[in-house]
């Protein structure tokens, strides 16, 4: 996986550099598609490495996947400040930075993913677990939102008089709160269930963009913006987990690719599509009463899966007690 990891990084990182080169939309428009195709790869494997490591280990994938949101963070503010000046510098800097990361994939550990079936057997297996089909209807709907706001989420600062430094600022402060609740998620998770972690990540989105519908002030905004760390952080570490249990152990790593392709892929893809049919239709505040509309619609999904689980844990306690 590795290796997989390694290639697909920094084929991703060089051709961003199509960008500096190609100014007609079909030249560009390849080069997305190019770096998309690649720059997918990239989440999926290093989730599926991440997971089995902290598993082997005993320690909270939240406390690993945590430097992501760092990483990320740091970028947005770093990359706002200087594209006000230099233009092309997102682009290089995103080849230099994978680069970089491709050359550090060396010294990760090679986890090694069994696989005892081969993957289309894998796939017919897990759509027969009703519970990962339903889950990620909900992926679909609470982190598709979520990612898409990140191309919308500075249409929208600016909208609201931001600048370009201002979005960079507001970026770092939503993706850095993310950090802290990573930390935190496993104790959650063990207090509370991750379905209902979940449930809170979704209700805490939903928040989010019902209060970015209502047009409120930027520096409501900007203060506000903490909340990305409580949706986000506490999602992602709770979905991995909760795949990882629902989940035959042989298929897992197929399972967190499936997870990755419809939250990252799929509903990354539809949220950002439609967001820019209703951006055109009507303006940027209907985006987010979209969002809001799925996001709500992902928590009822949600809520569903947990009564399922109570009405199978007291069918089994009911046969237990008449084996008695």
């Amino acid at each position: 996986p590795t290796n997989l990891l390694m290639l697909t990084t920094i084929l991703a990182g060089v051709l961003s550099l199509g960008f500096t080169i190609f100014e007609d939309f079909y030249g560009l428009f390849l080069i997305a598609l190019l770096i998309s195709v690649f720059q997918s790869a990239i989440i999926p494997i290093s989730d599926s490495i991440s997971l089995k490591f902290s598993t082997r280990i005993k320690e909270n994938y939240g406390n690993i996947r945590l430097y992501g949101s760092l990483g990320f963070g740091l970028a947005v503010f770093i990359m706002g400040k200087l594209s006000e000046h230099f233009a092309l510098i997102i682009f290089v800097s995103f080849c230099l930075s994978l680069t970089f990361a491709s050359m550090l994939t060396s010294r990760i550990p090679n986890e090694k993913i069994e696989v005892r079936m081969k993957i289309f057997t894998g796939i017919k297996e897990l759509f027969a677990i009703r519970k990962f089909t339903v889950f990620l209807v909900v992926t679909f709907m609470i982190f598709g939102p979520n990612l898409a706001n990140n191309f919308y989420f500075s249409l929208f600062i600016q909208d609201r008089g931001g600048t370009y430094t201002g979005i960079g600022i507001a970026f770092l402060v939503a993706v850095l709160s993310e950090i802290p609740f990573m930390r935190v998620a496993g104790n959650w998770i063990n207090k509370i269930g991750i379905l209902h972690v979940a449930i809170l990540a979704g209700v805490v989105s939903c928040l989010r963009w019902i209060l970015y519908f209502s047009e409120p002030s930027l520096n409501f905004i900007y203060i506000t913006s903490v909340i990305q760390g409580f949706s986000i952080g506490l999602f992602i570490p709770a979905a991995l987990q909760y795949i990882r249990e629902i989940t035959p152990v042989e298929i897992t790593a197929t399972a967190v690719t499936i997870y990755s392709a419809i939250g990252n892929g799929l509903g990354n893809w539809f949220s950002t599509f439609f967001s820019g049919i209703i951006y055109e239709e009507f303006n940027i505040y209907f985006v987010y009463l979209f969002f809001f509309a799925m996001g709500l619609i992902g928590v009822l999904l949600t809520i569903w899966l947990v009564r399922k689980e109570k009405e199978e844990q007291s069918f089994i306690n009911s046969k237990l007690a008449e084996g008695r």
